[in-house]
């Protein structure tokens, strides 16, 4: 629904009302998330690797569903993981083992020095930001503070996955530090973060991307936003 802006509690009644009164699939709205991110990414224009930093959170599983459909069109594709798989969520943990069947190119990092060693960056025209998620608070904690500051360094294009890691979902606070994004692709609606002044530096251009959320829940939402 254009204009529609729904806060991090209202994001997570929209997934559960979504499964729960209407049957779908978390995956499924997992799917679309990362092949909207991918439809984004290519209508930029790809000039290069797609670097996609993952963390253990659904937004990880967002970027292991970008990573195949940009490896499926034909583009060269990396991803990094700072999570164990066996600590990741059950829908990213589905995909990433997707990702690993698929023979996608993946980097695991979590415990490794440096955290972000620098080759596998160095050549990136896209570095994606799929960190952490809409219900991460306060600043990014090692090594995930450093990842950032190493990719806001590079001089590749970036992307952030629903929201940039570090940028307070709600509040668009910045927390020292929060990935700079050219472009956000945030889900289902805009998040009140990403209209305030204070997150113009870090969101830069942001896309609303449909992920199949049936329009009639969206309208019960903004008529009358549910309870926790």
């Amino acid at each position: 629904m254009v204009g529609l802006v729904l806060n991090r509690q209202q994001v997570r009644q929209v997934d559960r009302l979504a499964c729960e009164r209407f049957g779908m699939s978390s995956l499924v709205l997992m799917e679309n998330a990362g092949r909207g991110c991918a439809d984004v990414l290519c209508r930029l224009g790809i000039g290069g690797p797609v670097v996609i930093c993952c963390g253990r959170g659904n937004n990880a599983g967002d970027g292991f569903v970008l990573a195949r459909h940009l490896d499926n069109r034909g583009h060269a594709v990396r991803l990094l993981l700072w999570s164990a798989p066996a600590e990741l969520s059950p829908d990213a943990a589905a995909n990433y083992t997707i990702a690993r069947r698929a023979g996608l190119t993946m980097h695991e990092l979590a415990g490794c020095e440096p955290c972000l060693p620098a080759e596998l960056v160095a050549d990136a025209d896209w570095i994606v930001d799929g960190l952490l998620g809409t219900g991460a608070r306060g600043a990014p904690r090692p090594p995930l503070d450093e990842v950032i500051r190493q990719l806001n360094r590079r001089p590749a294009r970036r992307l952030a996955i629903d929201l940039p890691s570090g940028l307070d979902c709600d509040l668009g606070t910045p927390a020292e530090p929060t990935f700079r994004a050219d472009c956000t692709c945030t889900f289902v609606a805009l998040k009140p973060g990403l209209v305030q002044p204070s997150a113009r530096a870090y969101a830069g251009r942001v896309e609303v991307v449909d992920i199949g959320v049936p329009r009639v829940l969206l309208e019960q939402l903004a008529a009358d936003p549910p309870c926790s």
